[in-house]
């Protein structure tokens, strides 16, 4: 198997970074729906149902794919022979780093059903504030790969 990766390496890269870049999109832009829909729309009218029909497809139809796709092609590169010196540090650090942003992507699931059966208690404050999250995220997982330490 590792003659196979090891030949896809490239394929497996570029497919991995495109995953990640949808993926990220979605969470960068998730939280922030759920700021105006918390501070403008309000439960209950129209524009209360088309927001969470745009919260829906965006984790449906984006997200998960993306996320899935970000953690099969991750896969495939952590198995590649000579990709990942676990003797360092930074790849456990990257691997912590993912398993917190696949929680991130959980938490926005489980708050846009808070939306869907009318039981959100979060305010936009709270929000603006966990949407911080992917971007801090994001930036120590591309230091520590670029500069595996």
């Amino acid at each position: 198997m590792g003659d196979y990766l090891t030949d896809w390496y490239f394929v497996n890269r570029s497919m991995h970074i495109i995953s990640v870049m949808a993926w990220m999109a979605g969470l960068f832009y998730l939280p922030r729906l759920f700021v105006y829909h918390v501070e403008e729309v309000g439960s209950g009218n129209p524009t209360d149902r088309l927001f969470q029909t745009m919260e829906r497809r965006l984790i449906k139809a984006i997200m998960n794919p993306a996320a899935i796709s970000t953690w099969v092609f991750g896969l495939c590169l952590v198995f590649t022979p000579g990709i990942v010196d676990w003797g360092s540090y930074w790849p456990w650090f990257k691997a912590f780093c993912v398993l917190v942003m696949t929680w991130f992507h959980f938490w926005c699931d489980w708050r846009r059903k808070e939306f869907a059966a009318g039981t959100n208690r979060l305010t936009g404050r709270a929000f603006r504030a966990m949407n911080e999250l992917p971007t801090v995220l994001m930036f120590v997982i591309v230091f520590a790969v670029i500069l595996k330490f």
